[in-house]
């Protein structure tokens, strides 16, 4: 195999496995928007927890699928990023490094994508006709 090949399955398991860790992180957010009772969750923008709690399914789910399939990857990368340093600054500021380690290595993925983009197995790749 070429190196550009290996490079590009690299870039195809990360945007897997990096999309597919975060869903399980985002997927049970709906559950709670879905639940009984007032919506507990961050509101770090003061916009309220509902709304804020949307905002990270959103990008959890939405953008994270968007993700494994390639599909305007690096856009999909930016509300990643945006939450996962909410997480580690504002929903973890007062917990020891080992609670924001997690966020911040997500971001550094989430970084990497959107540098590198989605490689040649995406479908931002795709041929147009």
């Amino acid at each position: 195999m070429q190196n550009k090949t290996l490079n590009n399955l690299g870039l195809l398991l990360v945007r897997l496995l990096a999309g597919g860790m975060m869903l399980t992180h985002g997927i049970p957010k709906i559950g709670r928007l879905l639940g009984e009772g007032p919506v507990k969750f961050a509101n770090p923008f003061g916009i309220g927890p509902e709304v804020s709690l949307i905002m990270a399914i959103f990008s959890e789910v939405v953008c994270s699928i968007l993700i494994m399939v390639g599909f305007k990857t690096r856009i999909a990368t930016i509300p990643l990023m945006i939450t996962m340093l909410v997480a580690a600054f504002y929903a973890h500021w007062n917990d020891p490094f080992g609670k924001k380690e997690l966020p911040l290595l997500y971001f550094a993925v989430f970084l990497g994508i959107l540098i590198a983009g989605a490689g040649k197995f995406s479908l931002d790749s795709a041929k147009k006709p």
